[in-house]
């Protein structure tokens, strides 16, 4: 896990994306926030960069690619798999058909999204916190 690594958003709700930026921009992290409005955008991202990502936070429901599916591809191809990038799912609602397909899939996280703008705030930055934390299997020291 690449802890300096840019933070990448998989949203297509584009006030959901204002209000993220806002609150990035207010912790303060020092990483790239990268934004994404498609899941095969994200995929083609991150497949060809050589920059690792310290964290996916990605919707569920988006155009052409689902977060699922995303999260299934990326689990499918080994050069993802093995640089062991926490993907989470922050997301509008949470059924439960989902909850369990998502975890399925091995993701590290499941958290829908508050409608306050300062419970979004301290979410986020609970997540980053335990993930700054966190050891991986491909931690250097």
């Amino acid at each position: 896990m690449n802890k300096g690594g840019p933070i990448i958003i998989i949203e297509d709700d584009l006030d959901d994306q204002e209000i993220l930026t806002d609150i990035f921009n207010e912790l303060n992290y020092k990483n790239e926030i990268i934004f994404f409005v498609e899941g095969e955008k994200a995929l083609e991202y991150l497949i060809s960069t050589e920059i690792e990502p310290f964290i996916i936070f990605s919707d569920i429901n988006m155009p052409k690619l689902s977060g699922i599916e995303l999260r299934e591809k990326i689990h499918q191809n080994e050069d993802l798999r093995l640089k062991s990038i926490p993907y989470l799912f922050f997301t509008t609602s949470a059924e439960q058909r989902h909850v369990v397909d998502a975890y399925s899939k091995s993701i590290q996280g499941f958290f829908v999204k508050p409608t306050d703008y300062n419970e979004i705030k301290q979410t986020i930055k609970t997540i980053v916190s335990y993930w700054e934390a966190c050891v991986s299997p491909n931690y250097v020291k």
